[in-house]
C-alpha cells in the first residue's frame, strides 16, 4: 500500500493538486478532506495530475466525482491531467471520459 501524498500548487488559472499513491477506500478520504478546504472561485479551473497515482478503486473514482461537484458548485471547471493508462482505461469503460475532461498533462494548467 502506499501512501496517499497529495502537494498542491496555484497557478494563475486555478490550483493544480498532484495526487500521488493509492487512491483507495482508506485514502479517499484524504483527498475528500483536502478538497473540502480547498476555495475556488468562478471561472478557475482546479487540475488534479494524476500521473504518480499507483491505484484508484471505486471509493477513488468516488472521490474524483466528489471533486468534479466541487469544482462545480463554485462555478469553476476540473481537468484531469496525466491520467495512469489503467485509471483512463476504468474511466472510459464506465463513461466517465464523457464526464471530466483529460489532458495528457498538467502543462495546459500552468
Amino acid at each position: 500500500m502506499n501512501p496517499l501524498i497529495i502537494r498542491q500548487r496555484d497557478t494563475a488559472t486555478g490550483p493544480v493538486l498532484h495526487v500521488a499513491g493509492d487512491l483507495d477506500f482508506d485514502q479517499a478520504p484524504v483527498l475528500r478532506g483536502r478538497l473540502d478546504q480547498l476555495a475556488l472561485s468562478p471561472g478557475q479551473c482546479l487540475v488534479l495530475e494524476l500521473s504518480g497515482l499507483a491505484f484508484c478503486d471505486s471509493s477513488g473514482i468516488t472521490a474524483l466525482l466528489a471533486a468534479r461537484q466541487h469544482a462545480l458548485a463554485a462555478d469553476a471547471d476540473i481537468v484531469l491531467a496525466a491520467v495512469p493508462a489503467n485509471l483512463h482505461r476504468v474511466l472510459t469503460l464506465v463513461g466517465l471520459d464523457q464526464v471530466f475532461t483529460l489532458r495528457p498533462d498538467s502543462s495546459a494548467a500552468s
